[in-house]
């Protein structure tokens, strides 16, 4: 893998750490390695849990990067995105996302597909910013996030595509808990080193019967991305090339301030 940094401390524990310079933007490559992660997790027989990280403190995972996703058929990559993140959801494996930095879009979708999620107080960023870019999200982000902080609360951050800090993810309960920064990987560690010492059967059991009250069937998110064309086809299309202006001018100032950028007006 030349994504995902992997680091098996233990045989019941597994390390992701996602690195893609300069901003942890997602692309196909990434998805073929989430693809194979999630393959090491449905098949590894003495793996109990995965925690999933970024090498980069200011991006956890950033959105999906369009500009790597031109050529082929996009509908077919979202349905195949919106797969592997189910699977991750279901795996017999505890998996958590260990969030400092950015995570918006795609990468918001991967730590919402994880079972549990912890965030840097002082520095977690949370967002689905698909609608201010004339889009919607389409792997999960809508059907996993409606379920997990209510309706009315995802309606507020899909439909605003704003940032949302650690102390709010964490009042909406879209976060698990919010820690201090210099306290959040040595909570996660000891979370997940308890773990792993635990029986296989019963916390993959325990994790099946849970999602059997709680998971979003995958033919919702099937449905979602069936929807994106006619959401496209009346985007303003002046609005989305003055967006991707912007974003070329100066690529990391867009992406560190990306909530507050998609805001504002872009044809006047």
């Amino acid at each position: 893998m030349s994504r995902f940094i992997l680091n098996r401390p233990d045989p019941g524990l597994l390390y992701a750490e996602y690195d893609n310079p300069p901003v942890n933007l997602l692309d196909d490559d990434t998805v073929a390695e989430l693809d194979e992660l999630v393959s090491i997790l449905e098949q590894d027989a003495h793996l109990r849990v995965v925690v999933i990280r970024s090498a980069n403190p200011h991006f956890f995972m950033a959105r999906y990067d369009v500009g790597s996703a031109a050529a082929g058929d996009p509908l077919a990559r979202l349905h195949r995105f919106a797969d592997i993140t189910d699977r991750l959801a279901r795996a017999p494996v505890i998996s958590i996302a260990t969030i400092r930095g950015r995570a918006r879009g795609g990468g918001n979708e991967v730590a919402l597909a994880c079972d549990l999620r912890y965030g840097s107080l002082e520095n977690t960023i949370l967002a689905q910013p698909e609608v201010p870019l004339g889009l919607i999200p389409a792997g999960g982000g809508i059907e996993r996030l409606g379920r997990l902080i209510g309706r009315s609360r995802a309606l507020e951050v899909i439909a605003s595509g704003n940032d949302y800090d650690g102390p709010t993810a964490e009042r909406y309960g879209w976060v698990n808990r919010a820690l201090p920064d210099d306290e959040l990987d040595r909570f996660v560690d000891q979370l997940a080193h308890r773990l792993a010492r635990f029986d296989r059967v019963a916390l993959a059991t325990t994790k099946h019967q849970l999602n059997r009250h709680t998971l979003v069937p995958a033919h919702e998110i099937a449905e979602t991305v069936r929807a994106l064309p006619a959401v496209i086809a009346d985007a303003d299309p002046d609005r989305r090339e003055a967006i991707r202006e912007r974003a070329a001018a100066d690529p990391l100032a867009f992406e560190l301030d990306l909530g507050p950028l998609i805001g504002g007006p872009f044809n006047d």
